[in-house]
């Protein structure tokens, strides 16, 4: 049984940072690919950055030079540093898995596997 548990969100300054964390059972994340998304009130969920199989990253351009994704293969593990945090970055934060492709995309409708969300919410 695949099971995504998320953990890290928080309340933080505009500024400010966070950092996420995937930690993942019955699925290897070095497998194939994994990503983070996002989700608004009011708003659809959104690709915010993936890593393909081989490790290689992918970012949406709302989130490039503040934003990193990375994975501990040993801990089976994904994360997404996040800095330089703006108030609409405020989302529920998800991450996913898709054993379909080696490698990712931004589309959630490509991936089999959610975790249950962690807030991140952004002030002013």
């Amino acid at each position: 049984q695949v099971q995504l548990v998320e953990s890290g969100g928080g309340s933080v300054q505009g500024g400010g940072s966070l950092r996420l964390a995937c930690t993942v059972s019955g699925y290897t994340v070095a497998s194939y690919s994994m990503g983070w998304f996002r989700q608004a009130p009011g708003k659809e969920r959104e690709g915010v950055a993936t890593v393909d199989s081989d490790g290689s990253p992918n970012y949406a351009e709302f989130v490039k030079g503040r934003f990193t994704i990375s994975q501990d293969n040993r801990k089976n593990t994904l994360y997404l540093q996040m800095d330089s945090l703006k108030p609409e970055d405020t989302a529920i934060y998800y991450c996913a898995a898709d054993p379909g492709h080696y490698v990712a995309t931004m589309d959630p409708d490509d991936y089999n596997y959610w975790g249950q969300g962690t807030q991140v919410t952004v002030s002013s």
